[in-house]
């Protein structure tokens, strides 16, 4: 386990530090353009200042503007009881110093993401689509994945890199329009007789080299940062299926989180789209489209991957299953450990058949406060959170029932 997180904290350092150089060949071109003579060490001083505000402001709070950005609300064990439970479960199973704050998304398309600069300040968001959809081992898969993220150390690599991209992207922006918009520095006008001729052709080059580099730049980063992200997803599916010792639950979840047919989750754009356990944006045809530009490995291949463990849980049983689905080595030290399969948790008593439409409804209105009463004579009633009367007659009976906390 040590040695996937030491393997984990190198890579993200080696990835870093070469976004960071793109970001600062990027500053240098384009300052070179704009600015002939010293106009390269100011675009790499823009960049690199630009980067290190928004990483700080990213290390400070990072997580609550990731959660903001989502539409998460912060909820108490009151309005789910079962989700807390099974982020404890996996809290000890993952021997987390502390249960992350648990989030729920209003939104009907099923996924989760957890963030975080460490175990300490994790927290795990999850949408009302996937509460509705999923059972217990269901849920407890996709809970223990995240709880695999945050184990792994991944929250902070994705926080930062996150931000590395989007800096990069938002100086290719300013300059890409700046040069549409005609409102760059020309040529030098220090170059007289034929050596301005020959200056004006220069910058035009250096123009046409930086509106390339503002171009390619961003594609560079995003392509680094999700084949990172990528094999991130391995990891975490390997560390979920230990955690539970069922690797079917995270696979039956991520097949139901596939075939559903919600709209595109709502919140989800391209910095945050590599946090979630599944890709929020809906592709035409099959999930199993997997290309240079998807933020998660293909999602049929991942679910066979968990569907071959059969002979247990651990890293090296996922590591064989990973070999024998891709034909390819996953690079993850395995060790000796022994994690047997355990069976699936047996059902709950049957309730009255309800829509999801329903239980996402009801989710989010405990989310928001709402009191739940149900009558001697059945008939449920929903009461607002700013209703203001102690009690409040049934409409079907009559009877008068007392309102909990008014």
């Amino acid at each position: 386990m040590w040695e996937l997180i030491r393997a984990n904290r190198r890579n993200s350092v080696i990835l870093m530090a070469v976004m960071a150089m793109v970001l600062m060949g990027l500053g240098l071109v384009i300052g070179s353009a704009v600015v002939p003579g010293q106009g390269s060490l100011v675009g790499v001083a823009v960049a690199l200042g630009l980067w290190l505000v928004l990483t700080g402001v990213s290390l400070s709070a990072g997580d609550q503007i990731l959660l903001s950005a989502s539409h998460a609300t912060p909820v108490t064990h009151e309005v789910h009881p079962m989700l807390f439970n099974v982020v404890e479960e996996m809290t000890i199973a993952a021997g987390l110093p502390k249960v992350p704050n648990v989030y729920i998304i209003n939104d009907p398309a099923p996924n989760a993401f957890a963030t975080g600069r460490n175990p300490q300040t994790a927290s795990i968001a999850v949408t009302a689509g996937l509460l509705a959809k999923l059972n217990r081992d269901e849920l407890q898969g996709v809970v223990a994945h995240e709880m695999s993220h945050i184990l792994h150390r991944d929250i902070l690599y994705v926080t930062l890199a996150g931000v590395m991209l989007g800096t990069i992207v938002l100086l290719s922006n300013v300059f890409l329009r700046g040069m549409f918009r005609g409102s760059m520095v020309g040529p030098s006008r220090r170059y007289s007789g034929g050596d301005r001729q020959g200056g004006a052709q220069a910058q035009a080059i250096m123009m046409l080299i930086a509106i390339l580099a503002a171009i390619l730049a961003p594609i560079m980063a995003q392509l680094l940062y999700f084949a990172l992200s990528r094999r991130r997803e391995y990891m975490a599916d390997a560390g979920g299926a230990r955690l539970t010792r069922y690797p079917e639950g995270l696979a039956s979840a991520l097949e139901k989180i596939a075939s559903d047919p919600s709209p595109q989750l709502a919140a989800a754009n391209q910095a945050t789209a590599p946090m979630y356990i599944a890709n929020p944006f809906k592709q035409k045809g099959s999930w199993t489209l997997s290309d240079l530009t998807s933020t998660h490995p293909p999602i049929s291949e991942r679910i066979r991957i968990l569907r071959s463990m059969g002979n247990g849980a651990s890293y090296a049983d996922y590591a064989q299953a990973f070999g024998q689905v891709t034909r390819k080595r996953l690079d993850i030290q395995t060790g000796q450990e022994q994690v047997p399969l355990r069976t699936a948790q047996p059902s709950p008593p049957p309730v009255p058949a309800q829509p999801p439409q329903r239980q996402i409804g009801d989710i989010m209105r405990r989310v928001n406060g709402f009191s739940f009463l149900t009558c001697p004579c059945g008939l449920g009633l929903k009461v607002p959170p700013n209703f203001t009367s102690p009690t409040v007659a049934c409409p079907r009976c009559k009877r008068t029932l007392t309102v909990p906390g008014s």
